[in-house]
């Protein structure tokens, strides 16, 4: 499991969980979302969270902390079925896989809770903009697995030549297009099932043609 480093210098993987901290996450985020970085105050995370404040500052020192760290567990959880793609065997296969992937990826997009992060952090930016980073990473870690997946179809010969990083940002590109924006900003309708699963075959046959 990739780890991400906070400022606290603390890593957000499994060794560091517990009920407590999952608690308090869970509080802030929720708080959060709610009312916002500005009016959530530590105290209404606590008493969300049923802890004492000195327990709250047990897990985070501050707010900033609340915001930067309840903010990484939800970028850990979105990227976490992206990070180990299985190897093609043939083109089918290679198939068959980037279909998963867009499936997947379209579905998070599709997600209320995965909209709402993502408004959250945008809300944000400016006071917080390693928050913004922090989610961004998440992102680039999506790519970047991508990009080792088909590096291991281009050097089994499934693929045509090419930098593997611009590919994996073709084969995104090809399935996402424009629908994050416009669904951030409310002008478009989540897909139904059908529509990603047919948005994702779709990507998929015009990325392996891009690149045959």
């Amino acid at each position: 499991m990739v780890k991400t480093r906070l400022k606290s210098g603390k890593p957000a993987d499994a060794s560091f969980k517990s009920p407590l901290r999952e608690r308090v996450l869970n509080a802030a985020f929720s708080a959060f979302m709610e009312k916002g970085y500005a009016a959530a105050s530590t105290l209404e995370i606590a008493t969300r969270a049923k802890v004492s404040k000195r327990e709250l500052y047990q897990i985070c020192a501050d707010k900033p902390a609340l915001l930067r760290q309840a903010i990484a567990e939800r970028a850990q959880r979105m990227r976490l079925p992206l990070l180990d793609l299985p190897p093609a065997t043939d083109r089918e296969a290679l198939a068959a896989t980037l279909k998963a992937l867009g499936t997947a990826t379209l579905a998070g997009i599709c997600d209320p809770a995965v909209r709402a992060v993502h408004r959250l952090v945008i809300s944000e930016s400016v006071e917080a903009p390693e928050v913004a980073q922090t989610l961004y990473s998440s992102r680039a870690a999506g790519r970047a697995a991508l990009a080792r997946t088909l590096a291991r179809a281009q050097a089994d010969r499934l693929l045509g030549k090419g930098d593997t990083a611009a590919m994996a940002a073709d084969f995104f590109a090809l399935l996402i297009g424009d629908l994050m924006v416009r669904l951030l900003l409310r002008v478009a309708d989540p897909l139904s099932p059908q529509a990603i699963e047919r948005r994702a075959r779709d990507a998929t046959e015009k990325f392996l043609r891009l690149y045959s």
